[in-house]
């Protein structure tokens, strides 16, 4: 390494380019955009990072198979019971205490209970779905294991009343 290599990083003072401002310059006329094209005129927007030049785009030239519920599907936060052992006898486990907890953190459309591991504390487990394992140890702790009551969908009438005759 000597003097030549030595670089000053980035030029921070370095002038914006000032275009359109005269043969002079060197960017005049044409503003150093071309004569002729899709970006010459003003307003032209550059196309996003899947364009390709016009070629049809990968995406579409994929073949579109398969089916997904991605938009409607619920996320739900697994609990095992031998996670309860961790929580204080007698307390009420629902979707909020577990987050206190850090056992089912962050969003989520409710709680599994599944039925891995011991339980020896007597709890109160309020969640949306329990399996048969998990039920069953709860229980034989002295425990309940509660079902949230999912809200009643809402009654729509889709069709309008019927005239009265007469």
């Amino acid at each position: 390494m000597d003097l030549s290599n030595l670089s000053n990083g980035v030029h921070r003072l370095r002038k914006k380019k000032r275009v359109g401002r005269g043969i002079g310059s060197g960017h005049g006329k044409t503003a150093s955009r071309g004569m002729k094209g899709q970006y010459s005129s003003a307003g032209a927007e550059m196309p996003g990072k899947v364009f390709e030049g016009g070629q049809m785009a990968l995406f579409r030239r994929i073949p579109k198979r398969g089916f997904s519920n991605n938009t409607w599907a619920k996320k739900f936060h697994v609990v095992n019971v031998g996670d309860l052992q961790t929580l204080p006898e007698g307390s009420v486990v629902d979707q909020v205490s577990l987050d206190k907890a850090g056992l089912a953190q962050g969003p989520a459309d409710g709680v599994r209970v599944l039925g891995t591991g011991e339980l020896t504390r007597k709890l109160t487990v309020r969640a949306d779905h329990f399996s048969k394992a998990a039920r069953e140890k709860i229980e034989k702790a002295g425990g309940k294991a509660e079902l949230v009551a999912k809200p009643k969908p809402p009654v729509r009438n889709k069709m309008k009343p019927k005239p009265a005759k007469g």
